[in-house]
């Protein structure tokens, strides 16, 4: 039973999320692969591991805080590796104030809002493996205050109806999708 205990929060997030999103699968693949080893949070783990985005809203909740991720090259939400940490939504928030310099943050969601897993290439002698991203849905509360980070290009505030100028990431448009919604 202890096998399972550090990754009971991942288990708890997921049902919550099938309860939200029946129709969608990602839940009970990331289950699996949650419950097929005890190094699913680390990132040495090559078969993949888990990482946890950032949604982050302005204040107005009508625009959204973008990344260009240096490494990739595109536009993305904030987040990052969980480097072995099992509560994802504090990967979040990490990866938030990390990446975005932004500090006063509210969840709007206590739930993930989105869950994607996706291949990324390989890079500097790391193979190609998947990323099992659960994301979390954040208000900022003083939008003035971002900075950017190394593993950025640039930070940008981007109105919601115009994310789709700046990427065409299907899973990051699904999430503005849900947003919409709220």
């Amino acid at each position: 039973m202890l096998f399972f205990m550090h990754r009971k929060p991942l288990l708890n997030a997921l049902d919550a999320y099938e309860q939200l999103y029946p129709h969608e699968k990602t839940a009970a693949l990331m289950r699996a692969f949650a419950l097929s080893t005890t190094e699913c949070f680390k990132r040495d783990n090559l078969e993949g591991h888990f990482t946890a985005s950032a949604f982050v809203l302005s204040k107005d909740k009508k625009r959204l805080l973008l990344t260009q991720h240096a490494k990739l090259k595109k536009w993305l939400q904030l987040g990052g590796h969980a480097d072995g940490e099992p509560l994802l939504h504090e990967v979040a928030l990490r990866e938030a104030r990390e990446e975005g310099g932004v500090e006063h943050l509210t969840f709007l969601e206590s739930n993930p809002i989105d869950l994607d897993i996706h291949e990324i290439p390989a890079h500097k002698g790391v193979p190609a493996h998947l990323h099992y991203d659960v994301r979390y849905l954040f208000l900022c509360n003083d939008e003035e205050k971002i900075s950017i980070s190394h593993e950025s290009l640039a930070l940008e505030w981007v109105p919601l109806e115009k994310i789709s100028l700046y990427t065409e990431e299907v899973s990051l448009l699904r999430v503005i999708k849900k947003i919409s919604y709220l």
